[in-house]
């Protein structure tokens, strides 16, 4: 669901062809924890969907919409700050980011028509509006071009008169990171109350269910993926992007990437605290740890920040890039693999009978698909470099911003 970054060696670890390796391995995991989740929720008979083993599957599947949210928004910026640098003016730029987020979006809908074509004619015809994944990428994606915009320093040369560039580039870095980390924390305190005691009834389900999840049901859906919280991880990414760019963070990764791991441990003590703690911003009545607070964000956004750090070491240090590595893979064509796995899990064409699967079968079924998806994802990259002749591409101009890690 991305664009190819062209990134060098930026934040240290070594990449191979000219992308963030740490990036793609965590891209990666996001797809097997995805694959796992969605295949026990679809195959396991109802009786093993009552077991530890399942609430901890289900636990995990937590993880990959938060994390791909977060990647888009650290890709966003890499790109956004890379043609910064090249000169290219802010219009340019929050137009690319805004363009390849309508195109996300617009897959997003061609999905869900998919699957309701599918699944015709059980499936109703509600579900083409349905606020999925894809749809919030692309929203995501759309509304960072925005603050993009907004916080980048004008280009044209009287707006600059005696102003060095890397003085320019610096502040113009500075208040988007402070944009979206103060967008990031505005769209979490938001979320319980446009939830619950605000919630914008007066809208057509439709548009209300991108606020806050509420699709054609009494209240809003945990289990859907409106701009309130979700949004916000995607600004954290943003932030997060922005400041791989800075001068401490190129020369000393480790370090950097460290201080990122500590500071998402420390979120997740933070979180903690202020749920255990009297100072309430938000009545009993409303308050849902597990869902909506703005604690619950924070403690997901830690864990987060630590897997940065963890995926960062594991590909520098570790044994990620020695040989082939399925993550890096699978992150590499992510949109692909996302795609195809739903309908051989949940579709029409289930290599497995759906509810009626015992936790070894499901679980070979699990791997099974994940083999094949990898498979895929290989084919998928040798038909690009077969298509491009074989030449090796230029690592230059960037596409535009990234989400799940399909380029092109």
């Amino acid at each position: 669901m991305a664009d190819q970054i062209q990134s060098g060696n930026l934040g240290g670890a070594q990449v191979k062809g000219a992308r963030l390796a740490y990036i793609d391995w965590l891209r990666g995991l996001a797809c097997v924890i995805m694959f796992q989740a969605h295949s026990y929720s679809s195959w396991l008979t109802p009786e093993a969907q009552k077991t530890e083993f399942y609430r901890w599957s289900q636990a995990a599947a937590t993880l990959p919409a938060p994390l791909f949210l977060l990647l888009a928004g650290v890709s966003s910026a890499m790109v956004a700050q890379r043609l910064r640098e090249k000169g290219i003016g802010r219009r340019a730029i929050a137009r690319a980011s805004i363009l390849r987020g309508a195109e996300i979006f617009g897959l997003g809908l061609l999905f869900r028509g998919q699957e309701y074509l599918l699944g015709f004619p059980n499936a109703p015809w509600t579900d083409l509006l349905r606020v999925d994944v894809l749809n919030i990428l692309g929203v995501a994606m759309m509304l960072m071009g925005v603050v993009i915009w907004a916080t980048a320093a004008p280009r044209d040369r009287d707006a600059l008169k005696g102003a060095p560039t890397t003085f320019v580039e610096r502040t113009t870095a500075g208040g988007t990171i402070f944009a979206s980390l103060l967008v990031a924390a505005a769209i979490a305190m938001a979320t319980p109350w446009l939830w619950t005691t605000y919630r914008p009834r007066w809208l057509p389900w439709p548009v209300e269910s991108y606020i806050n999840g509420v699709h054609i049901f009494d209240r809003p859906q945990t289990w859907l993926f409106p701009i309130f919280p979700w949004v916000a991880f995607a600004f954290v990414g943003l932030s997060l992007g922005f400041l791989l760019f800075a001068d401490f963070a190129k020369n000393k990764a480790g370090w950097f990437l460290l201080a990122v791991g500590a500071a998402g441990a420390i979120a997740c003590m933070a979180s903690q605290w202020l749920d255990a703690s009297h100072l309430r911003l938000y009545s009993s009545a409303i308050y849902d740890y597990w869902h909506t607070s703005p604690e619950f964000f924070l403690m997901r956004a830690g864990i987060l920040l630590m897997l940065m750090f963890l995926a960062y070491a594991w590909c520098r240090w570790g044994l990620a890039e020695r040989g082939f590595s399925p993550l890096i893979q699978l992150g590499n064509t992510s949109l692909l693999v996302y795609w195809v796995h739903i309908e051989f899990v949940y579709g029409r064409f289930s290599i497995l009978p759906k509810g009626k699967c015992s936790i070894l079968q499901a679980t070979a079924g699990f791997l099974t698909i994940s083999a094949a998806m990898v498979a895929l994802s290989v084919l998928r990259t040798r038909w690009k470099k077969r298509r491009a002749g074989a030449k090796a591409l230029p690592a230059a101009n960037p596409g535009p911003a990234a989400a799940m890690g399909e380029s092109g």
